[in-house]
């Protein structure tokens, strides 16, 4: 039999380490086989030979999609040709569902088997979606069970393998350690987690800078830490900081070694409240959205929570506080009792860390060699 050929396509820095972790895992049962398509630099020192640079995938925002929608057309259109050509054993397309399910589509109908990892929202929106899923995907592997559940009941084959940074992020964090890898004295400790995005912090930025310094009245001795995604987003906050006298050490990235520090999060909803609950650290969510896009989302959206440890709890684990109810007040309110006591949060975070630690690499490589028994 010849060597195995695997084809996959990450868009962005995420999927380059889900990318890179499957590939390992996949050469460990099959030394010989061969990997195309396209990832960014992890992926290739896993031996792949990418296409294009995955940087020219990874846009964010409407607008910056639009001004580069001609070469993305154009590049997909070359890289199904390719890959139709080549026929790859199985296709791999990691999260980028805009631009894979397409990819996945085409190649199934031409015969090739295809598996796509990391669920789209489809459970949460645009549901329909799940039609061009069945269509287009042998298999669907999803990071969590709540996913695959979805999948389950719309007919689609699924595969929960777990999430990779529950295997990578300990069980028990060590709070000491971190802090003095800071340089952060003992003490209350909240990090302040406005998000990655310039829009995010402009929204939600200063109101969680008013809700510190309402937090410094309700605890005696607090003190704040904020890791900023990059360069712009620290400019922003410093900025936001100017005649505001708050004890708040900024960092550059080190988001985890934040979690770990701290005793509490103030946390803008998104994949930063995973990490939060894996580092066992009690939270409140916080979101606002220009008042157009949370009406029109208020329509849309299925689900009864926002943030990722409610959707995997299945109940109101950790408040929300949204829009108009996101105040200063109401948010100091809401966390200050945490940061003493955040036993009835933590608790459940520990029961979802380990449902969620299956060692996804493996669980992936499996399942993906699996569908592939038959070939």
């Amino acid at each position: 039999m010849s060597a195995l050929c695997v084809a996959l396509v990450a868009g962005e820095a995420s999927g380059d380490i889900l990318g890179s972790g499957l590939m390992r895992a996949l050469k460990a049962r099959h030394p010989d086989i061969r990997f195309i398509g396209v990832g960014g630099p992890l992926m290739e020192a896993e031996g792949l030979s990418s296409y294009f640079p995955m940087e020219r995938l990874a846009v964010m925002g409407l607008v910056e999609v639009l001004g580069r929608l001609p070469e993305l057309l154009k590049r997909r259109k070359l890289l199904i040709q390719t890959l139709i050509e080549e026929k790859p054993d199985v296709f791999i397309g990691i999260d980028a569902p805009d631009f894979t399910l397409n990819i996945e589509l085409k190649l199934r109908r031409a015969g090739i088997r295809t598996v796509h990892y990391v669920s789209p929202s489809v459970w949460a929106w645009r549901q329909k979606r799940v039609l061009k899923i069945r269509e287009g995907c042998d298999l669907m592997l999803t990071l969590f069970p709540f996913e695959a559940k979805f999948y389950e009941e719309q007919g689609v084959p699924v595969r929960f393998v777990g999430h990779p940074l529950a295997d990578t992020i300990p069980l028990e964090a060590d709070r000491q350690a971190a802090r003095q890898a800071l340089g952060l004295p003992d003490g209350p400790l909240v990090a302040l987690m406005p998000g990655s995005r310039g829009g995010e912090v402009g929204r939600l930025g200063a109101l969680f800078l008013d809700t510190a310094q309402r937090l410094r009245e309700l605890i005696p001795g607090v003190r704040f830490v904020s890791p900023c995604a990059n360069a712009a987003r620290r400019a922003q906050l410093e900025q936001m900081l100017v005649g505001r006298d708050l004890p708040l050490t900024l960092l550059d990235g080190r988001s985890h070694q934040a979690l770990a520090a701290c005793d509490a999060v103030l946390i803008a909803s998104g994949t930063a409240t995973l990490e939060a609950l894996l580092f066992k650290r009690p939270m409140v969510v916080a979101y606002r959205l220009a008042p157009l896009s949370y009406w029109i989302l208020k329509r849309l959206v299925k689900s009864p929570y926002v943030s990722l440890p409610n959707l995997l709890a299945q109940r109101l684990l950790v408040p929300e506080l949204l829009q108009d109810a996101a105040t200063a007040e109401a948010l100091a309110q809401t966390l200050a009792p945490l940061v003493g006591d955040g036993a009835q949060q933590t608790d459940g975070f520990d029961r979802i860390h380990r449902t969620l630690r299956l060692d996804a690499s493996n669980q992936a490589a499996d399942a993906v060699l699996a569908l592939l028994e038959d070939r």
